[in-house]
């Protein structure tokens, strides 16, 4: 073979490589969406539960727990399965997640609870891990397009789970919804018969390049500062979508119009992720990251002072801006320029999680203090300190191309 055929068969490579293949990009983003469906089962039936087994309102908490727990294990998940085809690991989870949490219901020991959770748990991590990963290599030149549409699967799963499950248990009871099973088994023989002859990418442990550590040291500053915006703004968040049918209520609204708002915030959020990460791609991330960090918390501060009819289109702004900040931050981290894309992505999960888990408590302590209309109020102020790590990393970020 001649060096000019090698050569335009290269180039065709690197032209292929920079494509947006948006059947592959929408055939992970529907996995997610319904991987995602299986994992917000627990909330709805948790009421269901604590009557079944007569446990604490703590071992209810407890259960929550572990099924996050696994999360804190990200960054290990990301090197152990850099070492194999990432596709793999995509492919089955969904079929274990909905197995595991499908069968809640028929537990006849609080402890298989704990058990189903935590095959859940661990099943989530190694989905989450990889399927960006996967993304990022179906989007070419569009990675932040690529990871809008990842993203919305997770918020439409977000507000259609606990729907999907409360409507499972009025038809067939709660020891009825392993019926929910063949779902998630479906989604899995679909991935696999998608993407089983495909070679999504090699495999991390391969190259030849530095190794873990290494990548850890060279990207150090950018975890420190994204940990900070994700902190500051994950106080406004978690108050958000934890609280708010509880703040409406505290503020004189039925749990109803809780519920209606809730839905409201949340399908304006998966809007604003839709349309975030392409954005970013023609904006720029730096550019749309501090957009979105200005204006969420004004919109918070907005959400607090306005009343009647004015409520709904205050949560929607605020619901669109809040959320859009996900596919951003994702595909910056993918944006790196390193082949040990699972261990970077696991790091970002663990400093999601960790975020999201201190802020949850750091408001529930906020609001018993100064009840939950202080803490929106302060949770608005807070987040404005996230500002300060983007210009920051807006500066790094600018040098290191110069």
């Amino acid at each position: 073979m001649s060096a000019g055929v090698i050569h335009q068969q290269d180039h065709l490579a690197m032209e292929d490589s920079k494509k947006f293949r948006l059947p592959h990009v929408l055939s992970i983003s529907l996995a997610h969406f319904i991987h995602d469906v299986y994992s917000f089962f627990l909330s709805p039936i948790l009421p269901l539960l604590i009557e079944k087994f007569g446990i604490s309102y703590f071992s209810a908490g407890l259960l929550d727990f572990t099924r996050r727990f696994p999360s804190i294990l990200n960054p290990f998940i990301g090197m152990y399965i850099s070492r194999y085809r990432i596709k793999y690991f995509v492919i089955f989870t969904p079929a274990i997640t909905a197995t595991s949490m499908s069968l809640l219901g028929l537990a006849p020991h609080y402890t298989i609870l704990i058990v189903l959770l935590l095959v859940m748990g661990i099943s989530n991590a190694f989905f989450h891990v990889p399927a960006p990963v996967m993304i990022k290599t179906f989007a070419g030149d569009r990675v932040g397009r690529g990871m809008s549409f990842y993203m919305v699967g997770g918020e439409v799963a977000r507000t259609l789970g606990p729907i999907i499950i409360v409507g499972a248990v009025s038809l067939w009871t709660l020891e009825g919804t392993w019926r929910l099973i063949p779902f998630g088994v479906a989604a899995s023989l679909w991935l696999w018969y998608r993407f089983r002859h495909m070679e999504i990418e090699k495999k991390e442990g391969e190259q030849k390049e530095k190794g873990f550590k290494e990548t850890l040291r060279r990207h150090m500053w950018l975890f420190i500062l994204l940990a900070g915006i994700i902190f500051f703004r994950a106080i406004m968040k978690m108050a958000i979508i934890n609280f708010l049918p509880t703040y409406l209520k505290e503020t004189g609204k039925s749990l109803w119009f809780g519920g209606i708002s809730l839905s409201v915030f949340q399908i304006a959020g998966a809007v604003g992720t839709y349309f975030a990460g392409d954005l970013s791609d023609r904006l720029g991330r730096m550019n749309t990251l501090l957009i979105v960090t200005l204006v969420t918390p004004v919109t918070v501060l907005l959400f607090v002072y306005v009343q009647g009819f004015w409520v709904f289109p205050v949560l929607v702004l605020m619901g669109f801006f809040m959320l859009a900040s996900g596919p951003v931050l994702l595909a910056m981290v993918m944006d790196k320029a390193t082949r040990h894309h699972s261990f970077m992505n696991g790091i970002y999960m663990t400093i999601t999680f960790v975020s999201a888990s201190v802020s949850t408590l750091l408001v529930g302590g906020m609001g018993d203090w100064i009840g939950l209309i202080g803490t929106y109020k302060a949770a608005a102020y807070l987040a404005f300190l996230a500002i300060p790590f983007v210009l920051v990393l807006s500066s790094r970020d600018r040098k290191q191309k110069i």
